[in-house]
């Protein structure tokens, strides 16, 4: 279950720097090990693609349900999905397009999608998202990009390849965590022989989205998530949806 709410662009939103997510959790308990510079982070989700599916993660949850809310009732030619990981919402895609190409960095995770589901319209390509992009240009309908970018530093040659690759008004669908969840050390976790991973992560503040799209992708939709087990807290998640401008 989810709860939604339609925000104006903040414009005016402060570009504070954020607490830093090893001192904030340096102050967690003691009980609990936190490794941080031992993976990259291409090894960290090689290590998780074993359970993250069966790892409790509202996060994940909550963005799976977005992808559905979002995208249901259309339906693309073409979609290219950013960071598809073990496939949660290639399901999805797979349904609402006629040809999905699957794109993570993560040779694990595209094995453990590749043992779940066989989809007769999905291609999985091991690609590092921050690079050029193995994709012809003004060939996709539809960009999927779910998760992805709170672990990618400079934010502008994603949404420069996503304006290269996009047919003429083609859409570009991010969901990431929100940058108020960020503000307060939340980043992405998991659980591995006894200690807590936390992966590199980096804040984006949501002037930082649309410094990125520029003038190449325009803003339609901007919306903000929380999980039902989020009362009195900050949104978990944001999403937008941009259209390659003409």
């Amino acid at each position: 279950m989810i709860r939604l709410e339609r925000k104006r662009l903040a414009c005016n939103e402060p570009k504070r720097e954020p607490t830093r997510a090893s001192e904030r959790l340096a102050t967690q308990s003691s009980t609990i090990t936190v490794i941080f510079g031992t993976m990259n982070v291409v090894e960290a989700y090689d290590v998780w693609s074993t359970s993250y599916d069966a790892d409790r993660n509202l996060t994940r949850d909550l963005d799976q349900e977005i992808t559905r809310s979002v995208l249901q009732g259309g339906h693309w030619h073409s979609i290219l999905e950013l960071g598809c990981g073990t496939g949660k919402n290639t399901a999805v895609l797979s349904q609402i397009g006629d040809r999905v190409q699957a794109l993570d960095f993560s040779a694990a995770m595209i094995r453990e999608a590749r043992q779940k589901f066989a989809f007769h319209n999905v291609t999985f390509t091991l690609a590092d998202v921050t690079a050029a992009w193995p994709v012809d240009a003004g060939s996709i309908d539809l960009i999927s990009c779910n998760l992805v970018l709170e672990h990618i530093k400079d934010l502008r040659p994603v949404f420069a390849e996503a304006a290269r690759v996009l047919t003429a008004r083609g859409q570009f669908f991010v969901s990431e965590l929100h940058p108020f969840r960020q503000y307060q050390g939340v980043q992405a976790r998991f659980e591995h022989d006894g200690s807590t991973i936390a992966i590199a992560a980096f804040v984006h503040h949501v002037s930082d989205f649309l410094a990125a799209a520029g003038a190449s992708l325009s803003l339609q939709r901007l919306d903000e998530w929380w999980h039902a087990e989020d009362n009195g807290k900050p949104p978990r998640l944001i999403s937008f949806f941009f259209r390659k401008s003409e």
